[in-house]
């Protein structure tokens, strides 16, 4: 079996958003090819690995990738060219010390991730393997976990023109015994939320993931409205489903600290943003919280977790941007109790499932998770399946790049007859 590189391609090709990203083909010498596109976030958090973008004005607006492409089709591919790929660990640790910058500016995260992926992909074909067995292999892990899904309902800041200040309210099923059971019970929540839009006379246009952008005034009252979507679906809020929030706070954070809400017109300090955020929580099945306050506010996290740790499950996006280093820090500091997981936050393949291990072993909760620019590349589902990470958070189930996410997993079940993670994936939340 013939498994070292033999070519590498990159192109540039457009996201769920019309905007250009990276492809890359891998070509192995016995045969064997690989094809991954990388992803793009529109909330970015500043530790983020790198995304190169060309700056040309005249080219879709700057967001050009094709400085990108050039890296993969030169150095990458010089570099890597001969390497074996079925050693996974030593292609990404060669593409982080070629780009040589602490958050890998110089090649770009999204060159060496397109290149990390393509090149597992391809091993996975040489090795007649389904790709989530591979990454398996890749964790160590021997026995596949279809996750427990989280999906986007209504929208607002930045997925959605700011039309909320609050990001995005999501739906998790609570009783579910498989992946499939799941995915059905949040279409039917889904399919109400338009229903009830259409009936109250709302906007049923899209945001970025396929959430519906209500553009309520405050957070209050887009809770009200889920729970509305929630009994219009013939479920009981709380006991079929439950309601998780992404605060995105750090496109929150004004000049002097304070949180600005201005939908509402308020300003917060971090203690009464976890205040409303606890309420928020005693008021509404929430159970999962994203992001609830900036990704520098350490302070703030530590008291956000012991007022909610407890109770709900605070998930760190921004905070921990898929970095080990700040995961560490927030294990050590007993911050957040879950992580959620952007393979392009963090730029290769083994660095993303080096992230999901130590969240594992500290009792985090591992959440892989699409970004608001997708392609119909569903590889973070083998991801989330192979690595046993126990949730997944993709988006709604209303756009090509979303459902492909859901289509995977669907079909990965079938194969794997893996069990479902339901809710014991949870943190915080102790079914109350």
């Amino acid at each position: 079996m013939k498994t070292s590189i033999r070519k590498l391609l990159g192109r540039q090709l457009l996201d769920s958003r019309g905007r250009p990203t990276v492809e890359v083909d891998a070509w192995l010498e016995g045969g064997a090819f690989g094809r991954a596109s990388v992803p793009s976030g529109a909330s970015t958090g500043a530790a983020e690995a790198h995304e190169l973008r060309d700056g040309d004005a005249s080219r879709y607006g700057g967001l050009g990738v094709l400085k990108a492409v050039a890296n993969v089709n030169g150095e990458i591919a010089t570099a890597l060219r001969g390497s074996d790929a079925l050693d996974q660990r030593r292609i990404d640790d060669l593409l982080v010390a070629l780009d040589g910058t602490p958050q890998l500016s110089r090649l770009g995260a999204n060159a060496t991730l397109g290149v990390s992926l393509a090149v597992c992909r391809a091993a996975a074909q040489a090795c007649d393997q389904q790709l989530y067995q591979r990454v398996g292999e890749l964790c160590a892990i021997g026995t596949p976990v279809m996750p427990l899904p989280m999906m986007n309902v209504l929208s607002g800041g930045l997925h959605a023109g700011r039309g909320m200040d609050v990001q995005d309210f999501l739906a998790i099923p609570l009783r579910a015994g498989s992946f499939a059971e799941a995915l059905h019970l949040l279409a039917r929540v889904r399919t109400a939320a338009s229903e009830v839009a259409h009936s109250r006379g709302l906007p049923t246009l899209l945001a970025d993931e396929g959430g519906l952008s209500p553009g309520f005034e405050s957070g209050r009252v887009a809770l009200r409205m889920l729970m509305q979507c929630i009994e219009r679906a013939g479920l009981t809020p709380g006991k079929d489903i439950g309601i998780a929030i992404d605060v995105a706070a750090s496109t929150l954070k004004g000049k002097d600290g304070r949180y600005v809400f201005a939908r509402e017109g308020v300003e917060r300090t971090s203690a009464e943003l976890i205040e409303m955020l606890e309420g928020w929580s005693e008021n509404f099945p929430v159970i999962s919280i994203e992001d609830g306050l900036d990704e520098e506010d350490w302070s703030g996290w530590a008291q956000l977790t012991r007022t909610l740790g407890q109770k709900v499950q605070l998930i760190g996006d921004d905070l921990f941007a898929t970095n080990a280093t700040r995961l560490a820090r927030g294990i050590q500091d007993q911050v957040a109790n879950g992580v959620l997981v952007k393979a392009n936050q963090n730029g290769t393949l083994s660095g993303t499932l080096d992230v999901i291990a130590l969240g594992r072993d500290a009792a985090y909760a591992t959440v892989v998770s699409a970004r608001s620019g997708e392609t119909e590349d569903a590889f973070m589902s083998d991801i989330a399946v192979g690595s046993a990470a126990g949730q997944i958070k993709i988006g709604s189930l209303r756009t090509s790049s979303t459902v492909a996410k859901y289509n995977q997993l669907l079909r990965i079940e079938e194969h794997s007859r893996a069990a479902y993670a339901g809710t014991s994936s949870l943190r915080g939340w102790n079914g109350r």
